[in-house]
């Protein structure tokens, strides 16, 4: 039995016609126009990319969108400042600033900087408490996509054993602890794998839900998951080009052979990546809801 597509493309497009009837609402209702603004730092080629397209997506829902381009060169104390600038700005509801920033710059001290009720990406350490306490926080969108995926395909996470494979602080860490809480689309039995875990596959094969987030290109084979598993792969990488120059993209588990085996899998790409820049939104659009 080939497993079932858990397509993020499908899941992400249902949510963001949710959150354009919730925008229209606000507008009308209340007239409130949910406010983002992506601060870019220099001129990286993917992070150009990803700010066009979280700004193509705030347009197309009818934010207000700010897309604040600095040189490479600006200084910490300005960067604080522009920051502190959003942070008091009424129409702004989420601030955004994308990484990677320049070697001269403090990350923890940017992220630190911004209004925790305007952090929408959910990575300041104020937001990061109370999700670990399970309170209303904002979640980090990647993670938060993966929850949605589960809660939308229909996956039962009650009782599940939960394996994740990678303990960053974007993916790995948060969707162990979101899992682990009390309410809907959790009450799982979570284990945290990552490089120093010795025989991974013993624990994966438990695995009922089994989410990879290791940066590394099939790292997951068929042998180590268990028969009827869901497997949540949140890898992109590339692995070479074809002859028309198209990136060749592969995820973290090897798809081919372990579609045979598990009972549902997230394609790469087409997964999770869709949902990442929706989460962004729905974040931004409950900011503006409690401002």
């Amino acid at each position: 039995m080939t497993a079932k597509l858990i397509k993020g493309k499908e899941i992400a497009e249902q949510i963001r016609a949710e959150i354009k009837q919730d925008v229209d609402s606000l507008k009308s209702e209340k007239g409130i126009t949910p406010g983002l603004v992506t601060i870019l730092v220099g001129e990286n080629p993917a992070s150009q990319s990803y700010v066009r397209a979280k700004q193509k997506t705030a347009h197309d829902l009818g934010y207000y969108s700010v897309q604040d381009n600095q040189p490479a060169d600006i200084s910490e104390e300005d960067l604080l400042a522009l920051i502190e600038k959003y942070n008091q700005d009424e129409k702004i509801h989420g601030i955004l600033v994308q990484l990677p920033l320049p070697k001269h710059v403090d990350e923890g001290k940017v992220l630190y900087a911004i209004d925790p009720d305007k952090d929408v990406d959910g990575f300041h350490p104020v937001n990061v408490g109370r999700m670990v306490v399970g309170e209303p926080a904002y979640l980090p969108c990647t993670p938060y996509g993966i929850q949605q995926m589960l809660i939308r395909s229909g996956t039962q996470t009650e009782g599940a054993e939960v394996v994740v494979v990678g303990r960053s602080n974007i993916v790995g860490k948060p969707i162990a602890n979101m899992l682990l809480q009390k309410g809907e689309g959790a009450n799982a039995t979570v284990t945290l794998c990552h490089t120093r875990t010795k025989d991974l596959a013993t624990h994966t094969k438990r695995a009922d839900i089994l989410i990879v987030a290791a940066g590394v290109p099939k790292a997951v084979t068929a042998d180590m998951v268990k028969p009827g598993a869901v497997v949540i792969d949140v890898g992109v990488n590339e692995v070479g080009k074809t002859e028309e120059g198209k990136r060749i993209l592969v995820g973290d588990v090897d798809f081919e052979p372990i579609k045979e085996v598990a009972s549902a899998i997230t394609p790469v790409p087409g997964g999770v990546g869709p949902m990442t820049i929706t989460m962004l939104m729905l974040n931004t659009l409950q900011a503006a809801q409690k401002a």
